[in-house]
């Protein structure tokens, strides 16, 4: 009696063992992962930021091309600047042109963003932003600021998820053949000028 006890003793001892082999193997194994884990973090948080810096680079770009176009008349039925405009815009020469332009008074005219507005209702909840924004415009009857739109779409329960929303909306209309710019950062319905035109 007593060796079958011993063979079940040592039996189990090395299956103890090999458990805590396995065990050890295991948690060193998520040690190398949670370094690993770490470092992918580090990379993301630093692509956030490129990502951010870039997105914001594109938006004084985007910016200074859209007061360039509206002081050189550039193509309004299209909204998309000419690359003459876009090296216009690059220069220096014509950044001092632009602050001779008005901005004082461009500012005034620009709505103030409000990101901490309650949604007063969820009618934007499940929308893109084309669609969301028609039903905007339709509604105005005339054309609205990237800034105006934002604070509308808010309060309508839109959920935006980059960290430059203004971005997203004037990326969005200026891709989309159903808006129009009619000045800088600013967009109306192509349709309405066809109804009035007839």
């Amino acid at each position: 009696m007593e060796r079958p006890s011993e063979n079940l003793l040592s039996r189990l001892e090395q299956s103890l063992r090999q458990s805590r082999a396995a065990r050890m193997h295991l948690a060193a194994r998520l040690r190398e992962l949670e370094v690993e884990a770490d470092a992918v973090r580090a990379e993301l948080a630093e692509m956030d930021t490129l990502a951010s810096q870039s997105e914001a680079a594109i938006y004084r770009l985007l910016s200074s091309v859209l007061a360039s176009s509206h002081l050189t008349g550039g193509n309004p039925s299209l909204g998309l600047p000419s690359d003459a405009e876009l090296e216009a815009a690059m220069r220096p020469s014509a950044q001092q042109s632009r602050a001779q332009f008005g901005t004082e008074a461009r500012r005034q005219e620009i709505p103030t963003l409000r990101p901490n507005t309650e949604a007063l209702s969820d009618r934007f909840m499940d929308r893109t932003i084309p669609q969301a924004v028609t039903l905007l415009l339709r509604e105005e009857g005339g054309s609205l600021h990237v800034n105006e739109i934002y604070n509308r779409l808010l309060e309508g329960g839109f959920k935006f998820t980059g960290q430059n929303p203004t971005i997203s909306i004037a990326v969005s209309l200026n891709r989309n053949s159903r808006f129009r710019k009619t000045a800088p950062g600013t967009f109306d319905l192509m349709m309405r000028d066809a109804s009035r035109a007839s």
